[in-house]
């Protein structure tokens, strides 16, 4: 019970300090974030709202203003049964990525932020 109730208050300063210190967002002019915006219906970010990792993940996500899609993996039971099936495991983050109908699901928060970077840095 105490080991939650840390756990708990531990996640809510991480997710106040992400708040208070989230970086600006990327400027695009209207035409290139029209454009970032429809890629960015292809994605879906499978999370939990306190996980570092996740806050992390977010975070790249505010800097190079990337509307992305977030699913709640541990209080909404669909899309955590949708990850567990498409994935194959319930690990945040993942991003579910859908190319000319083929579906990727990347996990590592690590691996999802230089995926990010690479597609969405320089749009």
């Amino acid at each position: 019970m105490i080991v939650k109730a840390l756990r708990v208050g531990l996640g809510q300063l991480i997710v106040f300090g992400d708040w208070i210190s989230r970086p600006a967002k990327q400027k695009r002019d209207a035409v290139a974030q029209s454009r970032v915006e429809q890629q960015a219906k292809s994605l879906a970010l499978y999370q939990f709202h306190a996980c570092p990792f996740c806050v992390k993940t977010r975070r790249t996500l505010h800097r190079l203003n990337v509307p992305v899609a977030l699913r709640d993996a541990k209080n909404d039971h669909e899309h955590r049964q949708a990850l567990l099936e498409g994935g194959g495991r319930v690990k945040v983050p993942c991003l579910r990525i859908e190319e000319q109908g083929n579906v990727t699901w990347m996990y590592e928060s690590k691996a999802i932020i230089d995926y990010l970077d690479k597609r969405f840095a320089s749009a």
